[in-house]
């Protein structure tokens, strides 16, 4: 192996499949694959793409040590992202050790390590949404699955040893296609598609806080093809020598502007030409103390790291993924 390749993990799930896609469509085909393969359901995700390893991930680093084989860069989106379940030992294997080892790999070698992290490690926001050093010290999350993000955050920023170059990025609210699969955990546009093939009509949870109204929670949805190509710009920016060392850190990564839900369902009825028929359910109480009821991305660092590209807009974004894949019947990018 006297060629380089990327290491993508998480590559059968919605992020990671649509990453393949994307360094595909830019030319790179030596890419080593890592997810759990097993799940059928994800097959089309991957498996019409291009890439020269197929790797389970319990097996990633022990093929690694065996194969020696020469990385440009470790992009890490494997995770256990399901915000339900609540035993943190789960969270803790997968998102914590697991990525102590890629960046313990990713030092070793030089090679430019970038992780995902989540808004999630948030929490309620009480604290805003600054991805500055200082408040991952602060944060508490509302479910094991943020705490472990926000655990690894604080561990990164602690360490003296290092990848060369590394960022953490805190997806905020993602959509887009390739989540077919993710079920109760996909994006309320999917559900709310869903929902308006088979009954006409989309449920939405009531609000339980006097501040905001039935509809109006508000959250930072960011589309999955603006989320990649910040990625793909990083990875091109550490390739090239673009990337400064003063740059390594966490990164927000949503699209700094707060929308409410009622408008994401508006959006999807007008991608399938149809008008808005929306109803209000409650809450289930086994979510209603974990639920975020506001998250809005700071967006300044990454600007000032040279990201200069325009994100989709809330209903340009929509629209894309429900004219040209939900309504055409196609799950994947």
């Amino acid at each position: 192996m006297n060629q380089k390749y990327i290491i993508l993990t998480g590559a059968a799930g919605f992020i990671g499949s649509c990453m393949l896609q994307l360094l595909n469509d830019n030319g790179f085909e030596n890419i080593i694959i890592v997810d759990d393969f097993g799940v059928e359901e994800k097959r089309k995700n991957w498996e019409s793409k291009k890439y020269s390893n197929v790797i389970e991930r319990q097996s990633l680093f022990e093929w690694l040590q065996k194969e020696n084989p020469l990385i440009s860069c470790f992009i890490h989106i494997g995770a256990r992202t399901d915000t339900t379940e609540f035993n943190y030992a789960v969270h803790e294997e997968l998102n914590v050790q697991y990525s102590k080892d890629a960046w313990h790999y990713c030092v070793e070698k030089n090679i430019p390590f970038i992780y995902a992290s989540s808004a999630a490690t948030y929490g309620a926001g009480e604290f805003g949404y600054d991805d500055n050093h200082e408040l991952p010290f602060k944060l508490q999350p509302l479910n094991p699955y943020g705490v472990s993000k926000n655990e690894f955050d604080k561990w990164a920023i602690q360490q003296q040893n290092h990848p060369k170059f590394w960022a953490g990025l805190k997806f905020f609210n993602v959509y887009g296609p390739n989540e077919y699969h993710k079920a109760r955990m996909a994006s309320v546009i999917w559900h709310s598609f869903n929902q308006i093939k088979k009954d006409g009509v989309v449920k939405l949870f009531k609000s339980h806080r006097p501040d905001f109204k039935d509809g109006q929670q508000l959250r930072d949805f960011i589309y999955v093809k603006d989320l990649i190509a910040v990625i793909y710009w990083m990875f091109q920016s550490m390739e090239n020598g673009k990337w400064k060392m003063e740059n390594n850190g966490l990164y927000n990564l949503g699209t700094g502007k707060a929308r409410s839900f009622d408008d994401l369902v508006k959006a999807t009825f007008t991608g399938l030409d149809l008008q808005p028929n929306i109803v209000y359910i409650d809450m289930p109480e086994d979510i209603r103390d974990k639920y975020q009821y506001f998250t809005e991305a700071n967006m300044s660092k990454l600007k000032a790291a040279g990201y200069t590209n325009e994100f989709y807009s809330l209903e340009k974004g929509v629209d894309d993924y429900v004219r040209n894949y939900l309504n055409k019947g196609l799950k994947i990018y």
